[in-house]
């Protein structure tokens, strides 16, 4: 499904009313701006910048783990190690270049150590406009309990894009403002 409004290709599970129905803003959204003010951005930017060298052609390993790390602190690098060079380029070439956002995340998938959470950090480092990260601190903050599948990302980001435009900011702010909701809880401990 695409949205004449916004140009985004929405490829969503048919079960997606029921779905977006769990997801409860945890704040109230006129605090949407100062929570993601908190954030400290410092890192976002050098991920976004390497998603920038990705988007520029630079599909290569040290740009991948450059955005693994951010996401994860380096837990896991091991399996992301697995992968060739060949197939790690392959792979983020084939996700820039797929038409929809279901498509992008399985290509990633497809790497090893790349579940569905690290998959959307790499995609908001690349695409930050088109793509938000998924993980348990967010979905706390949306007062969501959910195995993060495909399907359930979709339906994640779909929200996340319709509260984003509720509230008239973009899909980072939004992200900044969930994670730093969480973060507050647990006293800013946390990786991205």
């Amino acid at each position: 499904m695409q949205s004449a409004a916004n140009g985004w290709n929405i490829a969503r599970s048919p079960w997606v009313d029921d779905a977006l129905s769990q997801f409860k803003l945890m704040f109230a959204p006129g605090l949407i701006s100062e929570l993601a003010a908190r954030h400290r951005s410092e890192e976002d930017t050098v991920a976004l910048k390497t998603g920038a060298r990705i988007r520029a052609g630079e599909c290569t390993h040290a740009n991948l783990v450059e955005i693994f790390d951010w996401k994860t602190g380096g837990r896991g690098r091991s399996r992301l190690e697995k992968n060739t060079d060949e197939e790690i380029a392959d792979a983020l070439h084939l996700a820039m270049v797929a038409k929809t956002e279901r498509a992008a995340i399985a290509v990633l998938t497809g790497l090893n150590g790349v579940q569905v959470p690290v998959a959307s950090a790499i995609l908001t480092a690349i695409d930050p406009e088109r793509f938000t990260i998924i993980d348990f601190r967010a979905l706390q903050a949306l007062n969501a309990e959910h195995p993060i599948t495909l399907d359930f990302y979709l339906d994640y980001l779909d929200e996340c894009r319709r509260l984003a435009k509720a509230n008239n900011v973009d899909l980072r702010t939004l992200d900044r403002a969930l994670w730093q909701r969480h973060a507050a809880d647990d006293h800013g401990h946390g990786q991205r």
